[in-house]
């Protein structure tokens, strides 16, 4: 990823930061952990069981006010370590996932309607 993109990428989590109360993600997490498998290739609409196939067992499971549940995953790179989650609908279903644990992303809803 070149520099400049890099700039712009960062630039635009500013200014998102700046727009909500919620806790914008970070892309250099996305840069470094790209790659990783949760990250590459959950996505939304798989099941319960693919995640669990490509990830593995979470570090934590949470029960969600909807009826759903999120997983919360460490990755690891190079001695760093990142939270992330995957969340999942009342049906099983992975519909938001990213470089948070549960409980920010849970907070996050709570502060920003439809978030």
């Amino acid at each position: 990823m070149s520099k400049a993109t890099l700039a712009v990428l960062i630039a635009s989590a500013a200014l998102a930061a700046c727009s909500s109360n919620s806790r914008p993600e970070n892309p250099v997490d996305y840069v470094t952990f790209r790659n990783e498998p949760l990250v590459k290739q959950v996505e939304n609409g798989m099941t319960t069981q693919k995640v669990i196939a490509i990830g593995g067992s979470p570090s934590n499971m949470s029960d969600l006010p909807n009826g759903g549940i999120c997983n919360d995953y460490i990755l690891n790179k190079d001695g760093k370590q990142q939270p992330y989650y995957v969340r999942f609908d009342a049906s099983g279903h992975v519909d938001a996932k990213g470089f948070k644990t549960c409980k920010q992303r849970e907070e996050d809803r709570k502060a920003v309607p439809g978030a």
